[in-house]
């Protein structure tokens, strides 16, 4: 007498092994290929846009800090160096890791007759090109 592996339910169904079929695991394993290929690609892109985002943040507090250096010596400084050095008691208005833009690249710095240019290369890191980012406050 042979024994059978399946068991006959009581409505004449046979209860079968559980598993997965090849075909159902490459359909799963397909899917997660083209869901991870979206996200790298969003992820991508959303890198330019938090650099940009975080460059224009930088701007932003350099030309706080060059205000704040302004009314405290009545004139802009030479270079964005003066304001990583100390103020006598008040101390230094911005820290050497914020005078280079998101890419890493150093921001670049001009007087114009009443107020400042702060310029970031932007992502290709080559000043006076399309991407660059500037501060408004320009004449």
């Amino acid at each position: 007498m042979e024994k059978t592996i399946e068991k006959t339910l009581g409505n004449g169904r046979h209860l079968s092994r559980g598993g997965f079929t090849l075909v159902e695991l490459l359909l799963v394993v397909a899917i997660l290929g083209i869901l991870a290929g979206v996200a790298i690609m969003n992820t991508t892109g959303m890198s330019d846009e938090a650099r940009v985002s975080a460059t224009r943040a930088s701007i932003s507090a350099i030309e706080t800090s060059l205000k704040t250096y302004e009314i405290r010596t009545g004139r802009f400084p030479d270079s964005l160096e003066a304001l990583t050095q100390e103020m006598g008691d008040r101390g230094r208005l911005l820290e050497k890791k914020h005078l280079n833009d998101a890419w890493g690249v150093p921001f670049a710095y001009k007087k114009t007759k009443h107020s400042v240019e702060i310029r970031s290369a932007g992502s290709d890191s080559q000043m006076n090109t399309s991407d660059d980012i500037l501060n408004a406050e320009t004449d």
